[in-house]
C-alpha cells in the first residue's frame, strides 16, 4: 500500500496529513474552513485516494496560512506515498464540467515542479475562504510533490463552480497519473528515473 503521513508545526499552524494512494475508504477533512474542506473531500473523492487532514491555524488572522499549509504538507505526503513511482502511468488529464463552468487539469508526475494557472474568480470569497488561495494552494502542492501541473477554468460563470471544476479535474487527473501500469518496467522515462 502507498501510504505516507505527516505532521508540520509552525507559530502559525499545526498540520497533519495521512494518504492512502490505494484505498478511498477512510477521508476526513477538517481545516477550520468549510469550503476549503469540502474541496479537498472532492479531490480526494476524484482522486480515489484516503485523504485525512487536520489542520488547525490562525483563522482569526484569514485563510492565508492554513491553505498554503496544508498544500505544502499535502504534497510532501503525496511525493513520499508515491515512493520510487516505479510503474505509475505518471500523466494524468481531466476535464470536468460543472453545470456552466469548465475546468482542466493536467499533470505530469515528472520530479520537475510547476504550476501553470490561468482562472478568474469573479468573487473575491466563498465563505471563509479567499478565492485567490486556490493559486496559492496548487502552488504549494505542485512545489513540494515535484508535480508539474497545469490547471485552467475554461468558462463559466459562478465562481463556486469553477473552483470546484479545478478541485474535481485535479482528483481525475492525479487517479489517472498515479495509476500503475505493469506494461511499464521501472518508472516510466527515458532517463530510468523520476526525482
Amino acid at each position: 500500500m502507498r501510504t505516507a503521513e505527516k505532521t508540520r508545526k509552525t507559530n502559525e499552524t499545526a498540520i497533519f496529513i495521512s494518504c492512502n494512494l490505494d484505498d478511498s475508504s477512510d477521508t476526513s477533512i477538517n481545516t477550520g474552513i468549510g469550503f476549503f474542506d469540502h474541496m479537498l473531500d472532492l479531490f480526494a473523492k476524484h482522486g480515489r485516494i484516503g485523504l485525512n487532514v487536520k489542520a488547525d491555524g490562525d483563522l482569526h488572522i484569514d485563510g492565508h496560512h492554513t491553505v498554503e499549509d496544508v498544500g505544502i504538507v499535502l504534497g510532501q505526503v503525496i511525493k513520499e506515498a508515491l515512493g520510487d513511482k516505479k510503474s505509475i502511468t505518471r500523466y494524468g488529464t481531466a476535464y470536468v464540467p460543472m453545470d456552466e463552468s469548465l475546468g482542466f487539469v493536467a499533470i505530469d508526475i515528472s520530479g520537475r515542479p510547476f504550476l501553470h494557472f490561468e482562472a478568474e474568480f469573479t468573487n473575491s470569497k466563498l465563505g471563509d475562504f479567499d478565492t485567490e488561495l486556490v493559486k496559492e494552494f496548487l502552488t504549494a502542492l505542485a512545489f513540494q510533490s515535484g508535480i508539474t501541473l497545469h490547471a485552467r477554468v475554461l468558462y463559466g460563470d459562478n465562481t463556486h463552480h469553477k473552483i470546484e471544476s479545478l478541485f474535481k479535474a485535479l482528483g481525475r487527473a492525479f487517479s489517472q497519473a498515479i495509476q500503475i501500469d505493469p506494461m511499464i518496467t521501472g518508472v516510466n522515462s527515458t532517463k530510468g528515473f523520476i526525482e
